[in-house]
């Protein structure tokens, strides 16, 4: 019987031993993290407003900037900048990206970005039907910290036939990677 109640107390007395080794002054863990792609985008330029500098009848023109950052896979990666005219000049008597009153109006633009993004080739013309190309991104690209900047240089046809008074179209830039 002492036998079996020094076995109980020697047992006990290691199992006190061991919760009380679990606790320290100092203490570890490890810690993972998965670093993904991402993308973000700021337009710098609230409103652009195109102006008709020069020549009469000399197409409108403006500038909008904005900042990106971004950071795709190493391996396949790839990234986009587009932009959509998500709302047409209104009203309807002056110009219009969708239905332009006359046959080769039409409003352009070029891009300017800097590295890693790749800017648009030529003269892009808008659309209200699809996105149209901005920039691109290859693999394993990585903005600065405070982003890269980029900007898009508007072209907008100057027809007599548009009726006098003040329009506003919206256009959305959208950034992604992978």
């Amino acid at each position: 019987m002492f036998k079996k109640i020094a076995m109980v107390v020697f047992a006990v007395s290691l199992m006190t031993l061991a919760a009380q080794a679990q606790f320290n002054t100092t203490g570890t863990t490890s810690m993972s993290v998965t670093v993904a792609a991402e993308a973000s985008l700021q337009v710098n330029t609230a409103t652009t407003t195109l102006a008709n500098v020069g020549t009469i009848f000399n197409a409108y023109t403006g500038t909008t900037n904005f900042t990106y950052k971004v950071r795709t896979t190493k391996t396949g990666g790839t990234g986009t900048i587009t932009l959509q005219v998500t709302s047409d000049f209104s009203p309807a008597t002056g110009p219009s990206i969708a239905t332009p009153p006359t046959a080769g109006d039409a409003m352009t633009y070029t891009c300017t970005t800097t590295a890693p993004a790749t800017g648009c080739v030529g003269t892009v013309t808008s659309s209200t039907s699809a996105a149209t190309s901005v920039a691109t991104f290859g693999t394993n690209a990585h903005s600065a910290s405070a982003g890269n900047a980029g900007s898009v240089a508007w072209s907008l046809t100057d027809d007599p036939t548009y009726t006098t008074g003040a329009y506003s179209a919206t256009v959305t830039l959208t950034i992604s990677a992978a």
